[in-house]
């Protein structure tokens, strides 16, 4: 895990991918608006991290080894984090979505649309909306959070 205490007035992230070129580029996506407390490289971590970090929100990649960040997400829920969770992921399938959502996400962002979407997905979601790349299809019983 990377730890990263630069911009201590900002709201805390978390960042959860397990390719260290994407974790990289996330990196710099946010760190001039959030304060990244760390990276980690997969879902085991992930758990642990947010456990002892307690970041306001957190950028999970789904696909990760040891446990994805759905199931990593989950594990966060039940053990009382209020954390803001964003999936960051090449999936646009709609299950994929559900079961996102499902896992207490707030927002969903295609890698594809990262670099105008993220940002946006991450306030929203600070703000208590939800968020879902516009590429994606809604699930049809979808329901947004306001």
């Amino acid at each position: 895990m990377s730890i990263n205490t630069k911009n201590p007035t900002h709201r805390r992230i978390l960042i959860a991918e397990d390719n260290r070129e994407m974790r990289n580029t996330i990196l710099h996506l946010v760190e001039n608006d959030y304060e990244v407390v760390g990276t980690v490289g997969d879902g085991r971590a992930l758990i642990d991290a947010a456990a002892e970090l307690e970041p306001e929100i957190g950028v999970f990649d789904i696909s990760m080894p040891i446990v994805n960040g759905i199931e990593a997400a989950i594990q966060i829920r039940k053990q009382g984090s209020q954390m803001k969770i964003v999936f960051l992921t090449v999936n646009e399938d709609t299950d994929f979505i559900d079961a996102a959502f499902d896992a207490g996400a707030s927002g969903y962002v295609v890698k594809r649309q990262m670099a105008s979407d993220l940002l946006t997905a991450i306030h929203e979601a600070l703000e208590g909306r939800t968020f879902i790349s516009s590429c994606c299809p809604l699930p049809d019983d979808f329901v947004p959070r306001n």
